[in-house]
């Protein structure tokens, strides 16, 4: 089994303990390995350190843990990044959900507005990380979870050679919910999910051997004049049965856009404010935890459901084992394998990781009836990337003018100016207006 130095970026945040206590069950499969827990909080990474020591010692595996605050020489010498952080933290979250509002735009984690600029504070601090591993750890390769993962998987890709890869696990769990809103057993759908990141769509997809599509459609016509059926299970089914193939919830966004935006005008706090409410109880639980001589997560109390990033492990150990596996990855188009996108725009596509590397397995064009708004966002994913990385308050203009949830350039002016300004601690000065 393989060895492996791993660097864990953002090892002190609300789901490190949860990403460890992956790595524990996959522990047997990387024995005699060590992770370095990297991030700015000294006590958090403390804590998750004791958590993660006791869970790998009950488990009676050897692995190292260590934490340092010292990003470069926490990075020395490793083989593999993981990233997962947040620049800003929950509050700046907040504000790519509050500031949008007011501009009559959608603010959301990913989307749109709030998307954008946590793409320019993520990619400053990825410029960072690149230029530490070019002196540290020349041969290391990242498995990214830091959002938007396809803008920081295209501004990597095009302005480095850092081998990266984006993973999100929405490709297995957005298929799953669809069946869920349709009263039907997850387990027995089988879904090729293709596009990118947040915005994939589906161009196979069976229930038992057979077509799932008129399946939706019995299951929507059934429970479309339900009160007790919400409305985002309704809206799902809908945008379905009507595109013929099973969408990103992130779509909601999109196709129902004014009821979205009332519905998140009339909440009295958004979602990340909503989180920062129950962060103190997963720190608390996993307190609790690291003193237990049997620690174990609660996925209750735990933020992200505990193995929310699992799918880099199952990344991780297809690549350094060499098992031959075949996983949802954001990567560039090379070769066009997902035909309709250019080839240096990153997809998210399956593809089969083994120790030769990852490689996209060529798929079937999206339908026509939904391609063309996945193009417009893969072309502000290129923009915006160009913007994060070298760009200036012009370019960032630009890139948020060609998303399709902004509706004029006159508001993109406007938004841009707002959230620079409330984000500016978090952005080179190149990009402030």
């Amino acid at each position: 089994m393989a060895r492996i130095k791993l660097a864990y970026l953002g090892g002190g945040s609300t789901r490190a303990a949860g990403t460890m206590a992956s790595f524990v069950h996959h522990g047997a499969e990387f024995d005699g390995s060590e992770v370095v827990l990297i991030d700015l909080d000294a006590d958090r990474l403390a804590l998750v350190k004791q958590l993660a020591e006791r869970m790998a010692r009950n488990a009676g595996l050897d692995l190292t843990i260590t934490a340092t605050t010292d990003r470069r020489e926490g990075l020395r010498d490793c083989d593999a990044v993981l990233s997962s952080f947040r620049p800003g933290g929950f509050e700046a979250r907040a504000l790519d959900e509050r500031i949008p509002l007011k501009h009559g735009v959608i603010g959301q984690e990913t989307q749109g507005p709030g998307g954008f600029f946590m793409a320019l504070r993520s990619i400053a601090v990825m410029k960072g990380v690149a230029d530490d591993l070019a002196a540290v750890a020349p041969n290391a390769r990242i498995f990214n979870y830091t959002n938007p993962v396809n803008i920081v998987a295209q501004a990597m890709t095009s302005y480095t050679d850092i081998p990266i890869v984006s993973l999100c696990e929405g490709p297995i769990i957005f298929p799953r919910g669809v069946a869920e809103a349709a009263g039907l057993d997850p387990d027995l759908l089988k879904t090729t999910m293709v596009g990118i990141n947040h915005n994939c769509w589906s161009t196979e997809h069976t229930y038992e051997g057979k077509d799932l599509i008129p399946l939706l459609r019995d299951a929507y016509e059934a429970r479309r004049d339900d009160p007790a059926v919400p409305a985002d299970t309704k809206r799902l089914l809908q945008l379905a049965v009507t595109m013929e193939s099973v969408p990103s919830y992130y779509f909601l966004n999109y196709y129902f856009r004014d009821e979205v935006l009332r519905h998140l005008r009339g909440k009295p706090t958004t979602r990340a404010e909503d989180i920062v409410a129950a962060v103190p109880g997963y720190w608390q639980h996993y307190t609790e935890q690291a003193t237990s001589e049997a620690p174990e997560l609660d996925p209750a109390r735990s933020r992200g459901g505990i193995h929310e990033l699992e799918l880099a492990i199952d990344a991780m150990n297809a690549f350094y084992n060499d098992t031959g596996e075949v996983l949802p990855v954001n990567l560039p188009n090379t070769g066009g394998v997902l035909p309709g996108f250019d080839e240096e725009v990153v997809v998210e596509v399956p593809t089969h990781v083994d120790a030769s590397g990852f490689r996209a397995l060529p798929q079937k064009p999206l339908p026509h009836a939904v391609r063309g708004l996945v193009q417009a966002l893969a072309e502000h994913q290129v923009l915006a990337a160009k913007a994060g990385w070298e760009g200036d308050a012009t370019a960032g203009v630009r890139a948020l003018a060609a998303h399709p949830l902004v509706p004029t350039l006159p508001v993109a002016e406007e938004l841009y100016a707002e959230m620079a300004h409330a984000h500016a601690a978090h952005l080179p000065e190149r990009l402030l207006p």
